[in-house]
């Protein structure tokens, strides 16, 4: 009984704690700020007039500014769902008596063990992140109890009709695949051949880890941050881009009758958080998605909070 009310104490400190880190995070590598002019319903050039945010924790100021302490925890709902729900898949169907802190990390399970129970992992929860980030970046206040309201807000009446197409989003199984491939099979095998020590059973001794290849570990998961961060913030703009059965609608007006129906608006809230790209000009892909970032806002937003990503590689280095 002691154990079950620690676990439940802590599951709610974190979630507490990562809610409002992460709808900052997912915000700001969200938020369409173009450097070049856009043509007005004239065709005149206009200067882009978004929020320009510059900074993780900018953006989580701007947050509470704007929406207070509800918009910090936006996406309370999902994100304690899918952490309760695989909690109870380790505990129960995996039934490991070492707990793992890596993102991609298999109980006692070697490179291919790992890269399947990941993938496996990444599938089942893809609807969940999906639904998480646009609860996050909707400018519309979504109440905590009424689920079916907010997936008439979150999702388009096709991803409705058919929640299967939600894993046919243009890239992002790709970009998902991608960072956990790179992850496992890429840092997985370099860290079983400089350190084997840390993939043994049991609790690792210092004194028999080499320095020198952890040195050179740790160097290589920071080089790493300059493929993984790109990932990350392709995969938070394809998830919040939602699919149509027609182009020509965008997340205001969609393609049938009666989907844009009234919400509730944050009070005081007399500008948008963040700015969204139009949704009628979606992203095609993976490689789509990077070159019109680069194109459109510059090669500094692929590397928005790069240091999160440096520091969550560290850490689940030495998991």
């Amino acid at each position: 009984m002691y154990d079950t009310l620690v676990f439940i104490f802590s599951l709610v400190v974190s979630i507490a704690i990562i809610v409002p880190l992460t709808g900052g995070l997912v915000r700001f590598r969200a938020n369409y700020n173009p450097k070049g002019l856009q043509l007005d319903a004239e065709g005149g050039a206009q200067p882009h007039t978004g929020p320009v945010v510059s900074s993780f924790f900018g953006m989580i100021g701007r947050v509470y500014r704007i929406e207070g302490w509800a918009g910090l925890y936006k996406g309370l709902i999902p994100t304690f769902m899918s952490t309760f729900l695989i909690t109870l898949f380790l505990v129960f169907v995996v039934e490991s008596p070492k707990p793992r802190h890596g993102a991609y990390n298999a109980p006692e399970a070697g490179v291919l063990g790992t890269l399947v129970y990941s993938t496996f992992k990444m599938i089942i929860s893809l609807p969940t992140v999906i639904i998480t980030y646009r609860a996050i970046t909707t400018p519309h206040r979504l109440p905590y109890f009424k689920p079916m309201y907010s997936l008439r807000i979150l999702l388009t009446p096709t991803e409705r009709r058919k929640p299967w197409i939600l894993y046919l989003t243009p890239g992002l199984m790709a970009a998902q695949i991608a960072h956990i491939s790179y992850i496992v099979i890429g840092l997985g095998t370099i860290r079983r051949i400089l350190l084997p020590e840390l993939s043994a059973p049991g609790v690792p001794k210092m004194e028999n880890i080499s320095r020198v290849r952890l040195a050179i570990f740790f160097v290589l998961v920071i080089l790493s941050t300059s493929i993984l961060t790109p990932l990350e913030v392709i995969t938070t703009r394809l998830a919040i881009q939602r699919n149509h059965a027609a182009s020509g609608f965008n997340s205001v007006s969609q393609e049938e009758e009666g989907d844009a129906e009234e919400t509730t608006e944050y009070a005081g809230a007399d500008e948008d958080v963040i700015g969204l790209r139009s949704e009628e000009d979606p992203y095609l892909g993976l490689v789509d998605c990077a070159k019109r970032i680069v194109d459109e806002e510059g090669y500094k937003t692929l590397y928005r909070a790069w240091w999160l990503t440096m520091l969550g590689g560290v850490i689940g280095a030495i998991s």
